[in-house]
């Protein structure tokens, strides 16, 4: 089983000041569930996606027609085992309070897949600020972290790295945790997923400060597996912790597998999943959402990960004393 960690364990950067240490040790342990690791429910593809991921077919057949409704997101994230459940602020604003159990992380910058590439290098607009975040929280909404997004690589990059660098100090200010996705996307990437360039991704995260950053699984071209390859990730994240994406959906035993060896071969420190878990029934997902977690905070093998995911199995995450 995961050791679990105490309050003293815990790494509180040097940019939260004093009288709020106690709130970010409390939002970290939160997160986590006492672990340090990450299970992160991804619930902000309604504007990065649009609704293809909500309407049609996806790779393992017809997405459900309760998919279509945001609360469906919202339904998940409060009967399942996630960590945090991260989404825009405009979602947060029309359905946080109703659910106000669930550990919310603020997507604070999204934009549309039209625009490709080939197009426009990408460049991902900011939605809001911490100041409206903190407001929101202190309405009743359950907020314990913030998320962005850069995109190494861009002809756009450097704003990015500017915007990010003030978000992460921001909610650190507050409290809060700051989680940074990073993809190396734009004309000059050849390959998005080139292991060596995950890691100098994750080496930027380091660099802006981040709890942990979310990058693609490594695909490389060296004959190593995936979660081998994302060794040279984690070694250059250093003290920011990293997690993967999901990716599309697949099998969920393709998928638990998978999670389990970048945690255990790649020393990834959790996941963040998304359409994996939410195009599917809701009973079916709040299943997968155990089974993800039974793996990245249980520490349970895919085993008996499948047996939760099958309902032969149970599994909880542990509650933390804060």
């Amino acid at each position: 089983m995961t050791i679990q960690i105490k309050p003293e364990d815990v790494l509180v950067p040097a940019d939260v000041p004093d009288h709020n240490i106690s709130t970010y040790i409390r939002n970290y342990l939160t997160a986590t569930h006492g672990t340090g690791r990450l299970m992160l429910f991804a619930g902000d593809q309604k504007i990065e996606h649009l609704n293809d991921d909500f309407y049609g077919q996806s790779p393992i057949g017809t997405i459900p027609e309760a998919d279509g409704d945001p609360e469906h997101l919202f339904q998940i994230a409060d009967q399942g085992e996630i960590g945090v459940f991260a989404t825009q602020p405009g979602l947060l604003a029309l359905y946080g309070r109703s659910y106000p159990d669930v550990p919310y992380l603020v997507k604070l910058n999204s934009k549309t897949h039209l625009v490709k590439t080939a197009q426009r290098d990408p460049i991902s607009g900011v939605l809001t600020d911490i100041d409206r975040i903190v407001e929101m929280r202190d309405n009743g909404v359950n907020i314990v972290g913030v998320g962005f997004t850069i995109y190494v690589g861009s002809e756009f990059d450097h704003m990015q790295l500017e915007e990010a660098s003030h978000l992460v100090n921001d909610a650190h200010r507050e409290g809060l945790i700051a989680v940074l996705w990073i993809y190396p996307r734009g004309e000059a990437v050849k390959e998005e997923k080139d292991p060596h360039l995950s890691a100098g991704a994750a080496g930027v995260a380091a660099c802006m400060g981040a709890d942990f950053t979310k990058v693609n699984p490594p695909k490389p071209t060296d004959g190593r597996g995936s979660a081998e390859a994302l060794v040279e990730a984690v070694r250059a994240g250093g003290r920011c912790r990293v997690i993967c994406s999901g990716g599309t959906s697949t099998s969920g035993e393709k998928f638990l597998k998978n999670l389990h060896d970048q945690i255990h071969i790649g020393g990834a420190a959790g996941n963040a999943t998304g359409r994996n878990i939410h195009q599917r029934p809701l009973d079916e997902a709040i299943r997968l959402c155990a089974a993800v977690s039974a793996v990245t905070v249980g520490d349970h093998d895919v085993d008996f990960a499948l047996k939760v995911y099958a309902g032969e199995e149970t599994y909880a995450n542990p509650t933390v004393e804060l």
